[in-house]
């Protein structure tokens, strides 16, 4: 695997990089800030860009949009993008484009070695993978659609949120993995994503919430 890295934090960028090649994960550059993301993905043949929300000049969202212009331009490209705080909005704008290879995470997981390779590997396939803390935000506010779920529809959304896979939330669940088949259908239904519908429903279900926000 061949990594980009684009944080303005000295401390975090080097001990990405540290990290990740003493993993055996090659990073082909280290960048102090998000210009030429696009480009720089391309000189190396990157297979993935880590990217912090807020970078230079204005420490706002130079990071996403220069995250979000990759994918315009590379649809699909797999983007784990960090954040030091849980933003819903920057979440939706990201997955927006439905096309999966998507992670957001906040910063802190790095921290949990094993969890943050897995993320990156599990990105890579093309999965989708949100922080737990997004998840929980969004699952705390309630807003319609999600009052149409059941408690338990609420919990198998949550996992799936997280990108988990059936077998694992039966799993967690202590529930059979046909059942878990069952809550999912009911969810889809309930949030009126059709079996034809344009893009992954998971990952569907999940905007349909950050959209509600």
């Amino acid at each position: 695997m061949r990594v980009v890295i684009a944080e303005d934090d000295t401390l975090l960028r080097e001990g990405l990089a540290a990290l990740l090649s003493a993993e055996g994960i090659e990073v082909v550059a280290a960048r102090a800030d998000a210009d030429q993301l696009y480009e720089t993905i391309e000189e190396f043949d990157a297979g993935l860009a880590i990217v912090d929300v807020r970078m230079p000049p204005t420490y706002t969202d130079e990071g996403l949009r220069a995250a979000m212009q990759v994918r315009a331009m590379r649809p699909g490209f797999p983007m784990l993008v960090l954040s030091a705080h849980v933003e819903t909005k920057y979440a939706g704008e990201l997955l927006a484009d439905g096309a999966g290879a998507v992670g957001y995470l906040l910063k802190e997981r790095v921290g949990a070695v094993e969890d943050f390779l897995r993320t990156m590997d599990r990105v890579v396939r093309g999965e989708t993978v949100l922080d737990p803390e997004v998840v929980t935000t969004l699952m705390r506010r309630g807003r319609s659609p999600l009052t149409a779920l059941t408690a338990r529809e609420r919990d198998v959304l949550q996992l799936m949120a997280q990108g988990h896979r059936n077998g694992d939330i039966a799993a967690e669940l202590h529930v059979t993995e046909a059942a878990i088949h069952k809550h999912i259908r009911s969810i889809f239904n309930k949030l009126g994503l059709l079996a034809d519908d344009a893009g992954h429903r998971r990952v569907l279900a999940v905007l349909t919430y950050l959209r509600e926000q």
